[in-house]
């Protein structure tokens, strides 16, 4: 599994975090626990394979807010019952 982050400008509020969450739904339809911070100015989400960032590039800047950049890293699971 793999965790993306991605840097989104022009998010001010909990409308825009969730905006912005729907428009990576929408592009990566099996990305999971999609969450967006206006104050930190990024979106994470997992998904099973590596993404080509391109296509969210896209779908972010049509929207009126701004694709900084991305950086996708293998995500590792950590608690109590991770192995």
């Amino acid at each position: 599994m793999y965790q993306t982050t991605v840097e989104v400008h022009g998010m001010v509020c909990g409308m825009c975090e969730a905006h912005i969450n729907d428009v990576v739904r929408k592009t990566y339809p099996s990305a999971k626990k999609v969450a967006s911070s206006a104050k930190k100015k990024r979106t994470t989400f997992l998904t099973e394979e590596k993404i080509d960032p391109q296509p969210l590039k896209e779908a972010i800047n049509q929207t009126g807010y701004e694709f900084i950049s991305s950086e996708t890293t293998e995500y590792v699971k950590k608690g109590l019952f991770s192995k």
